[in-house]
């Protein structure tokens, strides 16, 4: 790797060419993946790509009529001082909100090479060139900032809000939310069975142990086969697989560790208590993000959260 000061003017202008295509195909490719969801947003990126694309043609010509027809490979990653770029793009959920990150930090590193590189250049076509790209990079931030506030002016970053959150609850918070629910209400039967029937909070710490594991594979294993969600818009079968079979088996644990306390009454008192804890956080989420009225919501899952509780302190007294 190189130090930017040691680069001759010739490299300079090389790694500009290459940058310029680097970023032209991130603005490309963003652009394809927000086409389906935000096509103002899309469009917005593919025009500033087609400007990327007029940079580079104009920084090849002013090479070219200096240093002749052959460019010679210089990446950004050669260079030290460039700042490494996450490929964000290659996220498989991709948020307006990141892009938009992305882009202000992508034109204001490529403005700041450009005021560096025309202070550097020997050349006044050179210099001026770069000093006129610095400028425009800078006109693009500012383009980045004027889009966002007419898309809330508009109330398209609204609605594009509204889809990147119906995406997330999709593809995301309804297997998490059918897990956790799973886990904290069809272990507690088990769970408290054993509890009463033996009287012994390791007994019960292993049986809710097992439990939770259990049904946090199995449901793993269900929400992934369910559908590939090439229709149904879920996202990626073994993500909603892993998030389901995750919140499972927290939801069952989180009354099961509790029974790690040797005293078996305070352990199960302990017990009871994350078990409210659990069912008011399964509410809140419903009404949050299911839009379930909340007094419902809580009826529901508590309702439901009970009779399984007596059920299983029935069947252990038994």
């Amino acid at each position: 790797m190189k130090y930017f000061n040691e680069l001759s003017e010739k490299e300079v202008l090389a790694l500009a060419i290459s940058q310029e295509e680097e970023d032209g195909k991130i603005y490309g490719e963003f652009a394809e993946r927000m086409r389906s969801a935000y096509p103002k947003t899309a469009d917005a990126l593919a025009a500033m790509r087609d400007e990327e694309s007029g940079h580079r043609h104009q920084l090849i010509e002013t090479y070219r009529k200096k240093f002749g027809d052959y460019i010679p490979l210089i990446r950004r990653q050669d260079v030290r001082g460039f700042v490494n770029r996450k490929p964000i793009w290659l996220n498989r959920v991709l948020t307006v909100d990141q892009v938009r990150k992305e882009i202000g930090s992508m034109e204001q590193e490529t403005q700041r090479f450009y005021e560096i590189s025309a202070q550097k250049s020997t050349s006044a076509p050179v210099r001026e060139l770069l000093s006129d790209l610095a400028e425009q990079e800078s006109k693009h931030v500012e383009i980045a900032e004027e889009l966002e506030r007419r898309q809330i002016e508009s109330g398209q970053r609204k609605e594009e809000d509204e889809g990147a959150k119906r995406t997330f609850v999709l593809q995301v918070v309804q297997p998490g939310l059918a897990g956790l629910m799973d886990g904290s209400v069809s272990t507690l039967a088990p769970v408290f069975a054993a509890a009463f029937a033996t009287k012994n909070s390791w007994d019960a710490f292993l049986v809710g142990m097992a439990a939770s594991l259990g049904a946090g594979i199995s449901m793993g294993f269900a929400e992934a086969l369910s559908d590939d969600g090439a229709l149904s818009g879920r996202g990626q079968p073994w993500v909603r697989g892993s998030v389901c079979g995750l919140m499972t088996t927290l939801g069952g644990i989180g009354h099961t560790l509790p029974f790690l306390i040797p005293n078996f009454y305070l352990a199960t008192g302990v017990a009871v208590v994350v078990v409210a804890v659990e069912l008011a956080v399964i509410s809140w989420i419903r009404h949050h993000y299911m839009d379930t009225p909340l007094l419902s919501a809580v009826f529901q899952v508590v309702l439901g959260g009970v009779l399984v509780f007596i059920t299983g302190i029935l069947i252990g007294s038994a």
